[in-house]
């Protein structure tokens, strides 16, 4: 083969698969928090969109849980477009997900026997393209299972999220195994606010940013999502970046 026919083939093998690399993985840029705080500590500036993010309870109590998953919840409520929500146990109270902004009319339930079943669905369905966001609840996420969800979340651009709920203490320490998640995060119910008249205050939460893949751990002081789905800064907070002293993982 002459050097000028090479030179052309591999010219057109190249056009080939820059044209199959554009098809098969969409840039679908971020989803900020609207936190100027916790944006700031985020590459990009906000949770990506074509990526798996995992968020959890601080403990093994259902209370955190429950706010993980509302936390999960609010996220996929500032999305476009329908929502599947993957689980075994459909134990889910729905007027509390309308009060963080995710109305039940956007929600696609996706129910199965064992997690296996939860995984291969949030695959399937990340893989679709169409959807705002993919949720799954589960409590182990082995690495290769968590790859394959990060990998089809980066072909399709979709946000998928995977909350760990366990029921059991033993479960939770599932939660420290290494995944292909692009950010963890960690979700502990604290005092609510207290209002200027005596009634309920607005729920808070511990936000604990706990790996962010080239990016910062960090901790804040949150008021809970409100009906769009929003959360804030708690007025006793500040950024707590780095007070474990915990290094920068770029894991």
């Amino acid at each position: 083969m002459s050097a000028v026919l090479r030179d052309q083939v591999l010219a057109e093998l190249r056009e080939r698969i820059s044209s199959i690399e554009g098809e098969g993985v969409k840039r679908a840029g971020f989803l900020p928090f609207g936190v100027p705080e916790i944006d700031a500590v985020l590459p990009g500036g906000g949770l990506a969109h074509g990526a798996l993010h995992e968020f959890a309870g601080g403990g093994s109590g259902t209370v955190d849980g429950a706010a993980a998953a509302l936390m999960a919840a609010g996220i996929a409520a500032r999305t476009k477009g329908r929502v599947a929500w993957c689980l075994t146990r459909p134990d889910l109270f729905m007027p509390a997900l309308a009060q963080v902004g995710l109305h039940p009319d956007r929600i696609v339930f996706v129910e199965g026997d064992r997690e296996e079943d939860v995984l291969a669905s949030m695959e399937e369905c990340i893989s679709y393209g169409g959807l705002g966001a993919v949720v799954g609840e589960l409590v182990r996420l082995p690495m290769v299972a968590s790859r394959r969800l990060q990998l089809a979340a980066e072909r399709t651009g979709t946000i998928a999220i995977a909350v760990r709920r366990w029921r059991r203490q033993t479960e939770a320490n599932d939660f420290g195994q290494p995944t292909a998640s692009t950010t963890r995060w960690r979700v502990s119910v604290l005092p609510s606010e207290e209002l200027p008249v005596p009634g309920l205050g607005r729920a808070r939460w511990l936000l604990e940013l706990m790996r962010s893949r080239a990016g910062e751990c960090a901790e804040f002081e949150i008021g809970a999502c409100d009906d769009k789905g929003c959360i804030h800064l708690s007025s006793r907070s500040g950024n707590r970046s780095d007070t474990s002293g915990r290094s920068r993982n770029t894991a």
